[in-house]
C-alpha cells in the first residue's frame, strides 16, 4: 500500500469517527435568537435537536435566561432546550410601561404565545422566581402540554413567603407613593447584587457576571418602575395560589424542586408543601441562597438529567 493509499484510507476513517462528535458538538451548540411576539422582541437560547423532548426554562427576578448559561449545554444532547427572556428583563425588546401591560397574567399570555409561535406543543417546564407563577398560568391554561415541572425556588405555597416579602405586603394591602417610595432600593443594581450572595456561605463561590449583568438591565431608564409595578401585580400570583395547587393536585406532574435553603424570600417550607398535592415530589434542599445554580450546579445540573431521562425521555 502507498503512503498516499494509507493516507486517504486514514482520513477516511477519522472522518467517520468524527462524524458523531461533530454532530453532537453542533447539537450542543448555544443559538441566541428572537421571536416577534405582539409588539413584545422576546430574546431566547436554544440548543438542541427539535425533534428531542422541550425543557422550557423560566427565570426569575433578578435574572435572565443567561442564569441557565450552564445547563443549558448539559441538556442540549438529549433535550430541545429553550430558554426566553421574560420582557422587562435581559435582552427581550418590550414596550415602555403604559403601552405594555406589566403584570404575571400579560408576561404568562406574552410567553404562552412565543411557545405557540415556536411550535412547542410539550415541554417540561424549569421555572425560579417570577418564571414560576408565569409557567404556574401556562401549566393551568394548558395542562396537557407540560411532561414535568422542575423549581428552583419557584414558590407556589403561601408558607413559603419568606421575611422579606413584608414591605411588600404592605405594598399589596395599600399601595400608596408612600409604600411604593419604600421599595424604591429594590429594583437596584445594590438590591441585585444582595440578592445573589445572601445565604450563600462562600460567597466567592458566586461569579460576579450574573448580578452585574442583572444590575445593569435592571438600571435601565424606566425599568425601576416596571419592577415595582410586578412586585405589585404578585399580589395576584398569591392569590392564585390555590388554583396552581388544585393544578398539581388533579395532573400530579413530576416534580422535582431543587432549592437554596437559605433564600430570604422563598423558604424549603415551600418547597416540602408540594408533598401535600404530589405526594411523589422530590424536595432537594442545597447549602446555598436564592439562586441555588450559581453556586451548586455541579450538584444539581446531575439531578435535574436524572430526573428528565427518569420522567420525560
Amino acid at each position: 500500500m502507498s503512503y498516499s493509499d494509507l493516507a486517504a484510507g486514514l482520513g477516511a476513517a477519522a472522518a467517520v469517527l468524527a462524524g458523531p462528535a461533530h454532530a453532537a458538538a453542533s447539537t450542543n451548540q448555544v443559538h441566541y435568537r428572537y421571536e416577534q411576539v405582539g409588539d413584545v422582541k422576546v430574546f431566547y437560547r436554544e440548543a438542541g435537536s427539535p425533534t428531542a423532548p422541550t425543557v422550557l426554562l423560566l427565570h426569575g427576578f433578578a435574572a435572565s435566561s443567561f442564569m441557565f448559561r450552564d445547563l443549558i449545554p448539559e441538556l442540549a444532547d438529549r433535550y430541545h432546550v429553550i430558554a426566553p427572556d421574560l420582557p422587562a428583563f435581559g435582552f427581550t425588546e418590550a414596550p415602555a410601561r403604559g403601552e405594555y401591560a406589566y403584570t404575571f397574567s400579560q408576561l404568562a399570555t406574552t410567553i404562552g404565545q412565543f411557545t405557540e409561535q415556536l411550535k412547542l406543543s410539550k415541554f417540561a417546564l424549569m421555572v425560579h422566581d417570577y418564571g414560576a407563577p408565569v409557567g404556574w398560568r401556562l401549566a393551568v391554561a394548558h395542562p396537557e402540554r407540560v411532561t414535568a415541572i422542575i423549581s428552583q425556588n419557584g414558590n407556589a405555597y403561601e408558607e413559603g413567603l419568606g421575611a422579606g416579602w413584608a414591605p411588600i405586603q404592605r405594598y399589596w394591602q395599600d399601595p400608596s407613593q408612600t409604600n411604593r417610595k419604600a421599595l424604591s432600593d429594590f429594583p437596584t443594581a445594590a438590591s441585585v447584587k444582595w440578592q445573589y450572595l445572601e445565604g450563600v456561605p462562600d460567597k466567592s463561590a458566586v461569579a460576579p457576571d450574573g448580578y452585574t449583568l442583572e444590575g445593569l438591565q435592571v438600571s435601565r431608564p424606566g425599568n425601576a418602575d416596571i419592577q415595582l409595578d410586578l412586585v405589585l401585580d404578585y399580589a395576584s400570583n398569591v392569590a392564585m395560589y390555590p388554583t396552581f395547587q388544585a393544578y398539581f393536585r388533579k395532573y400530579q406532574p413530576p416534580l422535582l424542586a431543587v432549592w437554596g435553603k437559605h433564600d430570604p424570600f422563598f423558604l424549603p417550607i415551600g418547597a416540602q408543601a408540594w408533598k401535600r398535592d404530589i405526594p411523589n415530589a422530590d424536595i432537594r434542599l442545597y447549602d446555598t441562597g436564592h439562586f441555588a445554580l450559581e453556586t451548586h450546579g455541579e450538584e444539581i445540573i446531575p439531578v435535574i438529567r436524572e430526573f428528565l431521562d427518569k420522567n420525560v425521555r
